[in-house]
């Protein structure tokens, strides 16, 4: 039997833990119920207690008319009609103390006034303080309630202060507790969730800048030196003579070829089209484009290079978004322009860095590696981070070029409208005046 029992409790546990989320969401409403049933029972004893020895209203009058009835059916059904039915719909407003709490309030009050029954109006002025933050209706129940309290029960102070303290402040103090505490855990999860919410989305937006930082790393650096390479394989073949040297740079054409292929798909996976936040910035500057040039011009590439201005130093990331410039349209002359003599200009001015790179028109077809689709994408955000404008387009005889203002200085920032109007007036024309 004791194993039985044991089993059963077991059981019973395991449905509660199974169920408890459905019990948590209609524990309010089983609370309801329990008010209108178990007060039910104290709420008949105290009418019966107030129209027999208190001062409800009814009291008399009810006397009066039992005195005069006869008959022990009609005075059951005399019951019933002053006492039973009264009670119960009294407990039945209770079911609606969350919804429509001033039913319940006037059923308490007309309980308390004819039948000096107070329990009705107790679960009113408990419930509402603790389901409703607005504090004037409940200050004009109580002030009435109050009223009603003390027209009733007014022979000694003593006692009005004694009932009053126990029927209508004792009520409106939990409900207040309760009321108040319920709102502070309300919003402590509110809170809690909101902080959830921020988080995930902060480490959304940082995953996001990480993959844009990663694609935008790939493109910066390992696209242009397999570029670079394809371009010397396809030199080496061309210009060699031997059989295997021209099959082993055709190899590596290939492979490097493949390579872009590659690559162009994983920077489709990686970058994020919505994501604008600034990446973290490569290492090499202005003073590594020398460097770079040298390297496209042992690719065979025929660079011009030419700085103007008065040079002096500047912010490291204005070095860095220059160097990117250069390198991209370096990188996009090899692609499309072959052969084509490539000019690089470097113009130092009071407030601003410009930099241009522009290339004639190819002199012959033209196999271009594979592209990654993100270059001037890439190119242009990290020039509007920087404050600045960039500019590209084909020229009138064919060429291309890539044209970019940078601001230097802390105060200096371009003025839109005076870029805007230098770029309209060129009427498209990349190659137009702009030193």
């Amino acid at each position: 039997m004791k194993t039985w029992s044991q089993d059963r409790l077991r059981d019973f546990g395991a449905l509660l833990r199974h169920n408890w989320h459905w019990w948590w969401k209609r524990r309010l409403r089983v609370a309801d119920w329990c008010y209108a049933l178990f007060t039910l029972p104290f709420s008949g004893l105290m009418m019966l207690a107030g129209t027999a020895t208190g001062p409800g209203l009814l009291a008399t009058p009810f006397d009066m008319g039992m005195a005069l009835v006869d008959d022990p059916r009609s005075a059951v059904l005399a019951g019933f009609l002053a006492y039973a039915l009264p009670g119960t719909l009294a407990s039945v407003t209770m079911l609606w103390r969350r919804s429509r709490p001033a039913w319940l309030m006037v059923a308490g009050l007309l309980m308390l006034v004819l039948y000096g029954n107070p329990v009705p109006l107790m679960v009113g002025l408990y419930s509402y303080p603790a389901h409703f933050s607005d504090r004037t209706p409940l200050v004009g129940w109580f002030t009435v309630s109050l009223l009603s309290l003390g027209a009733l029960y007014h022979s000694t102070p003593v006692g009005f202060v004694v009932l009053a303290v126990f029927y209508l402040v004792v009520p409106v103090i939990g409900g207040l507790w309760i009321g108040t505490r319920r709102q502070l855990i309300d919003r402590l999860k509110e809170r809690a969730e909101r902080l959830e919410r921020e988080q995930h989305m902060l480490a959304e937006q940082a995953i996001g800048a990480e993959r844009t930082r990663i694609a935008r790393e790939m493109h910066d650096v390992v696209a242009h030196r397999v570029s670079l390479m394809v371009l010397h394989a396809g030199g080496l073949e061309v210009s060699t003579a031997d059989p295997r040297t021209v099959e082993a740079a055709g190899l590596i054409r290939t492979t490097g070829r493949e390579a872009l292929s590659e690559l162009r798909g994983i920077l489709g996976v990686l970058r994020d089209e919505d994501t604008d936040t600034a990446p973290t910035a490569p290492q090499p500057v202005l003073g590594d484009l020398e460097r770079l040039v040298a390297e496209w011009r042992g690719a065979g590439m025929r660079v011009r290079w030419e700085k103007t201005g008065r040079v002096r130093p500047l912010p490291v990331s204005v070095q860095r978004t220059a160097y990117r410039i250069v390198q991209e349209g370096l990188t996009n002359a090899a692609k499309h322009a072959t052969g084509a003599p490539v000019e690089v200009w470097l113009h130092h001015g009071e407030d601003r860095l410009e930099v241009e790179v522009a290339n004639d028109p190819a002199t012959a077809p033209v196999h271009a590696p594979p592209r990654s689709g993100f270059g001037l994408t890439g190119l242009r955000e990290r020039v509007v981070l920087a404050g600045g404008e960039l500019s590209s387009g084909v020229c009138p005889d064919g060429g291309w070029r890539l044209r970019a203002i940078l601001p230097v200085g802390e105060d200096t920032a371009p003025d839109a409208n005076s870029s805007e109007a230098e770029e309209e007036g060129t009427d498209g024309d990349p190659h137009a005046p702009g030193r």
